[in-house]
């Protein structure tokens, strides 16, 4: 039978699943629209669709390390409530999409979610989401994923506050000891407290630093005793104002938040590090996931979202 625009719309409106899942299950059930509906409940799909308007932006981040030490995979997903992340079933349901991210092939999370579930190929990504949805009752989300894979070294892996904040950072190697596995892993911490933009100077534009440049020009020139000063002693002081900014988004020229003295840079550890461990030691990058960062907490009443249930 052939499936209308039509009858994807009235079982989408029947539902509120999603179109291309509507159109989906009456291919399957042949265009029978009541076979269609309980194809969807079956799936957890129309169940999941009406949680999807419900903000996501509590949950947890989760990293995964491959037996050798050569890749690695931080997975956010998102919930609704804290007391959710918290929950058992869904920590175990992240480590398993985490598994999978670990050796996805998947470029986006469209790609990711329209894989094969890797417990159960009989059903995508996707699918296992709607169906985990269906039975925790709230509204999921797996938000994203980034992989970091390293054949010249290994990557460090740290959770910060039960998977409030994942880091990943990738290190360049030719010497794996303890010593050197700990110096990866107090770098990770560096990440997760401090929150870098960038791993060294080397990643920022000329451009960026014209324009960071400019705005400061721009301030001096607004305040009557600054802009009064001499053009090499404006220049100067926009210098010192760019590198101090650098000091504190570049990991490497951070100060090192275990330094005795306080002054010794991220960068200065790590070399003091191989310099004792006999190795050429670089970091190469990281991946910090702070879960819900960017999204809209709903920020409502917990015992009038109760009352207003009960009257419903």
């Amino acid at each position: 039978m052939a499936i209308t625009a039509a009858m994807v719309k009235e079982l989408r409106e029947m539902t509120g699943a999603g179109m291309m899942d509507c159109k989906k299950a009456l291919t399957e059930t042949d265009g029978d629209m009541d076979k269609a509906v309980e194809f969807l409940r079956e799936k957890g799909l129309a169940k999941a669709q009406k949680k999807a308007n419900r903000i996501a932006a509590e949950g947890i981040v989760v990293d995964v390390v491959a037996e050798d030490g050569k890749s690695a995979v931080a997975v956010e997903v998102n919930s609704e409530t804290d007391f959710v992340a918290k929950n058992e079933k869904f920590r175990n349901y992240v480590k398993t999409v985490a598994d999978q991210a670990l050796t996805t092939e998947a470029a986006d999370i469209d790609a990711f979610l329209a894989e094969k579930w890797h417990l159960d190929e009989s059903k995508t990504v996707a699918e296992e989401l709607a169906a985990q949805i269906a039975v925790i009752g709230e509204n999921l989300k797996i938000r994203r994923f980034q992989q970091v894979k390293e054949e010249n070294g290994f990557v460090a892996s740290y959770i910060h506050a039960g998977g409030k904040i994942g880091v990943l950072v990738d290190v360049v190697t030719d010497v794996v000891n303890d010593e050197v596995k700990e110096m990866a892993k107090n770098v990770a911490m560096q990440v997760a407290a401090l929150k870098p933009l960038y791993t060294s100077r080397d990643e920022i534009s000329a451009d960026y630093i014209a324009h960071e440049k400019e705005i400061l020009l721009a301030q001096i020139k607004n305040d009557p005793k600054e802009s009064a000063k001499p053009e090499k002693v404006i220049e100067g002081m926009i210098n010192g104002r760019v590198n101090k900014e650098l000091k504190e988004i570049c990991l490497l020229d951070q100060v090192y938040v275990k330094a005795e003295d306080g002054k010794q840079s991220v960068k200065a550890y790590v070399d003091s590090v191989a310099k004792a461990a006999g190795a050429n030691i670089t970091i190469k990058g990281f991946v910090r996931f702070e879960t819900g960062e960017g999204l809209e907490k709903k920020n409502e009443d917990f015992a009038a979202e109760v009352a207003k249930q009960m009257n419903a």
